[in-house]
């Protein structure tokens, strides 16, 4: 790729990507909104019900771990297809379960579909735009998390007016696929091979201080967002007794801000370092996570609204961080082995034990806790060493 070229015309491909992690990460968290739904309608406890993130991200990690033999074999490109059109499917199939165990199945088969994603979105983002525009590009991307926290609870009300919360689950799968579909027929990206997770590519990061610092980091930014988001809406309507609607309009509302962050983030990485962006953004991330376990009343309303606005600083200036430490030949592993061990111990782990705590009448100390966390690891970008 030629690197002189403007980002505007990077822009196609860019968008395309972006739309794809849209749906992907939708299918991830819708189940946040609809857990008081769900919980009621299947006579949940706290536990069983943060349990179904721990099953969904088991199913992520095992193929964000292995997706470079898939990528190897199909490219880049039939790998991001192939992993919207099963993760839609198999969330179809997710909508039709009755009960807890088999539900469980289907959201671990629909996890391990979705982390085909990922390493390849990343992998052909990072080949698809010149190197000084990464942080840009990467803020771009990370639009469609930030949206999709914006919108799915939004939507989720809208049409618990019309259907069932299992018809819903069945209408986001369909989208899913569609999409995946119209990406493999329409898509215009550069196209290369991943790199299998090999033993002799694996053993080299495992001597890297700063691979270990990323799984770190990147389990603490999981923990600020998903984590944080997929106990929110029920820890608002159990311990500070909003209504379901109420909880899901003011987490929705919160998401509005969060908008430009990501292209801030990443213009503040260019600008300032990768560094000190990753610094800040935890120290505040962390703060205002504190505070969602300690507050109540406007002061809860207040930080409602802050918790998110700093916590998805992290990412923009987090992957271009990954991206750093490795070749363009090993980017995909790095991202293989970083993101899968975030997302199953902050994006399913911290829900289960926040949710056991909330079983047990202490549903605000799991926020508290993960404030406490965030904030003590934020000294550790000092450390990190990137390649030139």
């Amino acid at each position: 790729m030629n690197n002189t070229q403007t980002f505007q015309s990077q822009l196609r491909p860019l968008i395309f990507l972006t739309s794809i992690f849209f749906l992907n990460f939708s299918i991830r968290i819708i189940i946040s909104p609809l857990l008081p739904t769900i919980l009621q309608d299947m006579s949940l406890t706290g536990d069983q019900a943060g349990s179904l993130f721990l099953v969904s991200a088991s199913g992520y990690f095992i193929t964000l771990v292995c997706s470079g033999f898939i990528s190897e074999i199909l490219l880049h490109k039939k790998t991001i297809g192939l992993s919207a059109i099963v993760t839609g499917f198999f969330f179809i199939i997710t909508g039709l379960c009755n009960s807890l165990t088999m539900m469980r199945a289907g959201i671990f088969i629909t996890g391990m579909g979705a982390g085909l994603y990922l390493p390849s979105g990343i992998a052909l983002l990072t080949a698809s735009v010149g190197r000084q525009n990464w942080g840009k590009a990467i803020g771009v991307h990370e639009l469609a998390p930030n949206l999709s926290f914006l919108l799915v609870p939004i939507i989720c009300e809208a049409l618990l007016l019309l259907m069932p919360w299992r018809n819903i689950l069945m209408l986001t799968g369909m989208v899913s696929v569609l999409l995946g579909i119209n990406f493999l027929k329409f898509s215009k990206v550069v196209d290369f091979p991943g790199q299998a997770p090999m033993f002799r590519a694996i053993v080299p990061l495992l001597f890297i201080p700063s691979f270990w610092i990323m799984i770190v980091l990147f389990t603490m930014g999981v923990l600020s967002t998903i984590g944080i988001y997929s106990m929110l809406p029920l820890y608002l309507v159990n311990e500070h007794g909003m209504l379901q609607s109420q909880a899901n309009t003011l987490i929705s509302l919160s998401r509005i801000l969060t908008l430009p962050v990501p292209f801030a983030a990443g213009w503040i990485s260019d600008r300032y370092g990768i560094k000190k962006t990753l610094i800040t953004a935890l120290i505040l991330s962390g703060i205002s996570t504190l505070g969602l376990g300690l507050l109540s009343g406007t002061g809860l309303k207040t930080v409602i609204f802050l918790q998110p606005l700093l916590s998805v600083a992290f990412f923009p200036s987090g992957f271009s961080a990954l991206s750093s430490i490795g070749t363009k030949e090993t980017r995909n592993i790095m991202v293989s082995f970083t993101v899968p061990v975030a997302f199953l111990m902050g994006g399913g782990g911290a829900p289960t034990l926040i949710g056991f705590l909330a079983a047990n009448g202490f549903f605000s100390m799991g926020f508290i806790g993960a404030g406490i966390a965030i904030s003590m690891v934020a000294c550790l970008p000092i450390f990190l060493k990137f390649n030139e």
